[in-house]
């Protein structure tokens, strides 16, 4: 018989919602409107602190998609999780995840957001450090200190909205003055760190010390989209300000996470730099002033991700918790249906036509040919593609290899409730992007580009493609010059010694050496060893004089004699 679970019941209700939000916001995009709910809190002389919820079809469409993917996860998790020991721990700490990307998600008030934010890093910490060892502890603590500067920028720009006497965006949208670089690169500094922006890049191939679960709904769905979020609702902000520096830091994330997966060979992190490069293209053709297309492909990436991370979770469970690739051979005759879903997620990753991510990734491709952008950002965007594309066939040839690799003595298994999870997960990834190519675009700008620079995204894909295979057939060259240059780009271009050791180092190094001289050197002899040095020393005088008594009365003897006489 059936045992109904937690995990079960609220995958169930998640699923419910997704549905009704989904519908409800076909009503809000077919009527064109929203709704605003405002409960005012208190009143400070003409400023007004307010709980405000905007009811429109991007927030319901991108709840709806927040809402679908945890129901899977939590499905997958019913039996991922089934020999956790603080299981139910689990379950209420991906809830309170879920309930403070809504209220995030909800909020046209940075007051409000603000809950929703400090609510993603404090239990997306918690999730980080589920497993409880010094590996989970050290990317916890980068991951939220790292996200706390972004925090710092909301705080920062809620007190600078003071200026406007309230802290609704909708009412100062259009307006413009000198002072509202600072408020703009205030949110951006708040984006790109949840976000994972360069210099802020670190945390995310850190943070997948999380359970793969986590990874899947966290990190690569729903809290990393946020910072973009987040600037899609402010993008109005953005129509005075030359954003080209921040393009230009988008599309060098984009670069960077994939020429670094391409020398990756943990799942994971290789999963986790893909995010990283999805990221900066959506980041990129936002700051371009093209909000539409950045929430688009935001919502196409987060089913084929949320899939991708699945997936890998099954192959490691069977791969008796190895993350490294290349233990991983003859996986299509043990797991078939999961490696099926795989092989599809990453082809709908690279863009292949007519998968999901095709329709969001083609169409911004086309934006950056059509529109008349410089050479530079043509040329690292369309590179950055073919970069994808290598990577992730680069995976691809390593699930499909047929030799084994793994253990002489290894069971595999697929269990049904993680196959429906992902079956459910696989038809939005090849069939949610034509569906909301059609609701949302529905006065489409014209295109009109020649047949070579249509050909042009193609043409990198198959490009990428066989790269990718000559990289898998391609044996490293382990001599030191190509090490160097292996470590360079594996480690994200040394960006996480930056971000930890290179920042407190040399204040550690100071700070250590004042200890050395001062707490242990001349304050310590001075005010603590010099009281227990003069202590000591009368003692010692004391114990003399009672360790030779017969000396002391014979010499006071002949002194009293010797005076006598005298």
């Amino acid at each position: 018989m059936f045992k109904l679970s937690f995990y079960i019941i609220w995958s169930f209700i998640l699923f419910l919602l997704s549905l009704i939000l989904f519908f409800f916001s076909l009503i809000l995009l077919n009527m064109n409107f929203m709704i605003f709910l405002d409960w005012e809190i208190l009143m400070i002389n003409s400023c007004s602190l307010m709980m405000t919820f905007i009811i429109d079809w991007m927030s319901m469409i991108f709840s709806s998609c927040v809402f679908m993917i945890s129901s899977m996860v939590l499905m997958y998790s019913e039996v991922y999780m089934e020999n956790d020991k603080y299981k139910i721990r689990f379950l209420y700490l991906i809830l309170l995840f879920i309930l403070s990307m809504f209220m995030m998600i909800m909020s046209p008030n940075l007051m409000s957001i603000l809950i929703g934010w400090d609510g993603l890093g404090l239990v997306s910490y918690c999730l980080v450090i589920y497993f409880q060892n010094f590996k989970s502890y050290n990317a916890g603590m980068l991951t939220i200190l790292m996200n706390r500067i972004g925090d710092v920028g909301i705080l920062l720009s809620i007190s600078w909205m003071l200026n406007f006497g309230n802290w609704h965006y909708i009412y100062y949208m259009m307006i413009w003055e000198n002072w509202m670089i600072y408020f703009i690169l205030l949110l951006v500094l708040a984006g790109f760190t949840k976000s994972a922006q360069i210099p802020f890049s670190s945390w995310l191939p850190a943070a997948m010390a999380a359970p793969t679960p986590v990874s899947s709904l966290v990190h690569s769905s729903t809290l990393v989209t946020a910072g973009v979020y987040l600037l899609i609702r402010f993008n109005n902000l953005f129509n005075n300000f030359n954003c080209t520096l921040l393009v230009f830091l988008s599309l060098m994330t984009m670069f960077m996470s994939g020429i670094g997966a391409n020398f990756e060979y943990d799942l994971k992190k290789i999963i986790a730099l893909s995010t990283l490069s999805q990221l900066g293209l959506m980041m990129s053709i936002l700051l371009l002033k093209f909000p539409i297309l950045a929430f688009f492909h935001l919502l196409t990436h987060a089913f084929f991700k949320a899939l991708l991370f699945l997936c890998a979770g099954m192959i490691i469970h069977n791969m008796n918790n190895s993350q490294d690739i290349r233990h991983m051979g003859n996986l299509i005759n043990q797991m078939p249906f999961t490696i099926s879903c795989f092989v599809i997620s990453s082809l709908s990753l690279c863009g292949i036509p007519f998968l999901s991510g095709f329709y969001s990734k083609d169409l911004i491709l086309e934006m950056y040919l059509f529109d008349g952008f410089n050479f530079f950002f043509f040329f690292f965007l369309h590179l950055s593609v073919g970069l994808t594309v290598m990577y992730s066939f680069r995976l691809i040839y390593y699930s499909l290899n047929m030799f084994m690799n793994g253990y002489v003595i290894q069971s595999y298994y697929e269990n049904k409730i993680m196959n429906f999870s992902m079956l459910i997960l696989l038809f939005l990834s090849v069939f949610f992007g034509s569906m909301l190519m059609w609701l949302i675009f529905i006065n489409m700008e014209f295109i009109f580009l020649s047949f070579n620079l249509k050909m042009l995204s193609i043409f990198f894909i198959i490009l990428g493609m066989f790269i990718g295979y000559s990289n898998y057939l391609y044996k490293n060259n382990l001599n030191f010059k190509f090490i160097y240059f292996m470590f360079f780009f594996s480690f994200m271009w040394f960006l996480p010694n930056m971000s930890t050791y290179m920042i407190y180092s040399k204040n550690y190094f100071i700070s250590n050496q004042l200890v050395l001289i001062m707490d242990m050197g001349w304050c310590e002899n001075i005010f603590s060893k010099m009281i227990f040095n003069i202590i000591s020393m009368f003692n010692n005088i004391i114990q003399y004089f009672e360790n030779n008594n017969f000396k002391l009365f014979m010499f006071s003897f002949f002194f009293i004699i010797l005076m006598m006489l005298i």
